[in-house]
């Protein structure tokens, strides 16, 4: 019997689609193979797919409504579809993170017996055709992590949270709100009191940020895991990190490469970091050769991509040009 359903659960999960392709039905087939009590409530939000995506989610037992593609947003797309669910508990995910084992959502909201915690994320873990050089970066990233952590700055008192938080460096500040709706839940009361940010990128740790301001928790949870991860493609790349750039610097006055003096310095550095990891990796002569070119532009790339998007805000106001080009390269993202 499918963990599936249409009607109220004490948990739920969200799902925004837009043509998913194949990979979604591998999704689909996960969740309804979810050991838990009861099942749970899911729902499908879609901008307008064409591929059969929304009659694939309502044949597996989801309720899907769609909304017009103009009006969606990460953050505002995700409320919409958090209000029409029921659960005390709501889960999300994106429609390529595939739940690896039946006690996915049981593990993502086990850390609720905790009443510190108002929002876990998951493990993510790379697909086996995962890029060598996409696999390692994820594999840095705070989701990756195998042991538990719940980071909370002052328990139900946002006026010291506030202080505590002033107090860290940027990059604390960052590492303490990271939240990840790639696979994520949250708990509906707290959501209730804060909602998602109506942002086009990054809402996740934005709510993260705001959550531990209000003197909230945050859980990343390693036992709940999804294979995630992406073909690397270095356009979709530089405007991925672009626009992440961009939120940290407005978030957490984090700005990693302050100058073009050290977005080279930053491209040497990760030339000879690729070349490295690549002499380590089990692979053909050929594609060690091929993925050691495609590694001195890509090193690039990460390093421009940081320091623009850091800077993007500022320059935005300054100049007409910046704007087009700021907007040019966030739409879509």
């Amino acid at each position: 019997m499918s963990a599936i359903s249409r009607d109220a659960r004490r948990v739920s999960l969200v799902v925004p689609t837009l043509n998913a392709g194949p990979r979604f039905l591998r999704l689909l087939d996960a969740l309804a193979e979810q050991d838990v009590e009861g099942g749970f409530e899911m729902v499908v939000v879609d901008p307008g797919s064409t591929d059969g995506t929304p009659e694939a989610a309502a044949a597996a037992g989801a309720f899907v409504f769609r909304i017009p593609g103009e009006t969606f947003n990460h953050g505002g797309t995700r409320n919409l579809a958090i209000e029409r669910t029921r659960g005390e508990l709501v889960c999300l995910l994106t429609q390529d993170a595939v739940p690896v084992g039946a006690d996915y959502v049981r593990n993502l909201v086990a850390p609720y017996d905790d009443p510190r915690v108002d929002g876990v994320y998951a493990r993510q873990l790379p697909r086996p055709d995962c890029d060598p050089l996409l696999a390692e970066r994820l594999r840095q990233w705070s989701a990756s992590r195998a042991e538990r952590e719940i980071r909370v700055l002052a328990h139900g008192d946002p006026e010291a949270a506030g202080r505590r938080f002033e107090e860290l460096a940027p990059m604390e500040r960052y590492l303490a709100s990271a939240f990840d709706n790639v696979a994520s839940s949250v708990r509906r009361s707290t959501w209730e009191r804060i909602p998602f940010p109506e942002r086009t990128f990054g809402e996740d740790v934005a709510w993260g940020r705001a959550v531990l301001l209000a003197g909230g928790g945050l859980c990343f949870e390693p036992t709940a895991a999804v294979e995630h991860s992406h073909r690397i493609d270095m356009t979709r790349e530089f405007r991925r990190i672009y626009c992440d750039h961009r939120n940290l610097i407005e978030l957490f006055g984090l700005r990693n490469v302050p100058s073009w003096r050290e977005v080279f310095r930053g491209w040497k550095g990760q030339r000879r970091f690729y070349r490295d990891l690549l002499r380590g990796q089990d692979l053909a002569s050929l594609q060690r050769l091929y993925w050691r070119a495609y590694s001195i532009p890509y090193a690039f790339l990460e390093t421009a991509a940081q320091f623009l998007g850091a800077r993007s805000r500022e320059k935005a106001a300054e100049s007409s040009l910046w704007r087009r080009a700021d907007a040019r390269i966030r739409a879509g993202v």
